[in-house]
């Protein structure tokens, strides 16, 4: 993420954004090699303290999105740090380091929004990561952890996706939203691989998603791939369209595209997790 570039898209937006984050147009252009120093999971506290500053808070009709966004980044955070935490759970080495650097980058999402969202912010709920026993050895077997942290991640992409039209009257805010959108696209495909990793029933796992639901942890998570099997984007049924080897099949049609889900359908999957 180029930040200068950033800069310069809010400036179209609002010609006074440099005045009103400083009063040195030059401390803007300053930032440009800072940005180059700053990982893409960092990049929100920038873009934070700029909101903030440029406008003192988040208009009114994004904070119930923001809150939403929150409630599943809660969520993520605290199964990741659990995960990270649970005595022989994840391998030592590449493993344990891939779920520890998921781990600060969704922390990283729960605090860019609290201070985003300020006073507005919900509070974390309680979680139970077993779904009410259905996972029961979640932070005992790595295979579980695993699988349901694709199904989060899934999730989380899905989300982002889902409610990137309703902030469309806020670029700045649309900015971060779809940028943390592009980070759990990255979790999602990397959890997916090291499943695959693993051999066995995740042997044939793909970093994307295969039609209405590809977890192998059965119908409980079925909500999170509600409508991943869709053929037709565009009024296009993907299907029919001619490939290399004949028509396009229809795994191929539903992993080229992620479906969004609206935000009542992923408060009732994150519901499945939260105590009542």
């Amino acid at each position: 993420m180029n930040l200068f570039n950033l800069f310069e898209t809010i400036t179209q937006v609002d010609p006074e954004f440099n005045e009103r984050v400083s009063p040195r147009r030059e401390a803007i252009k300053n930032m440009t090699s800072f940005g180059k120093k700053v990982t893409l999971a960092a990049m929100p506290f920038v873009l934070s303290e700029l909101l903030k500053k440029a406008y003192g808070q988040v208009p009114t009709d994004v904070n119930g999105v923001l809150n939403y966004a929150l409630t599943l980044e809660y969520l993520e955070a605290e199964f990741y740090t659990r995960g990270a935490a649970a005595a022989n759970l994840v391998p030592a080495g590449k493993p344990m380091g891939a779920i520890t650097t998921i781990r600060d980058h969704e922390v990283a999402h729960v605090n860019f929004l609290k201070t985003v969202l300020g006073n507005n912010a919900v509070a974390k709920p309680t979680f139970d990561f077993t779904a009410g026993g259905t996972f029961g050895n979640v932070f005992t077997n790595y295979d579980t952890f695993l699988a349901l942290a694709q199904a989060f991640e899934d999730t989380g992409v899905r989300a982002y996706k889902g409610q990137a039209g309703i902030l469309k009257g806020n670029r700045v805010v649309l900015t971060a939203a779809l940028q943390i959108h592009s980070v759990e696209a990255r979790h999602a495909s990397h959890i997916r691989q090291m499943r695959r990793a693993r051999g066995g029933a995740a042997a044939d796992q793909k970093p994307w998603i295969t039609g209405a639901n590809d977890s192998g942890i059965g119908a409980v998570v079925d909500p999170i791939y509600a409508g991943e099997d869709n053929k037709v984007q565009g009024g296009v049924d993907i299907t029919t369209l001619n490939a290399v080897n004949g028509k396009v099949s229809a795994n191929a049609a539903t992993q080229s595209f992620d479906e969004p889900l609206t935000a009542e359908a992923v408060l009732n999957i994150a519901s499945l997790f939260i105590v009542k």
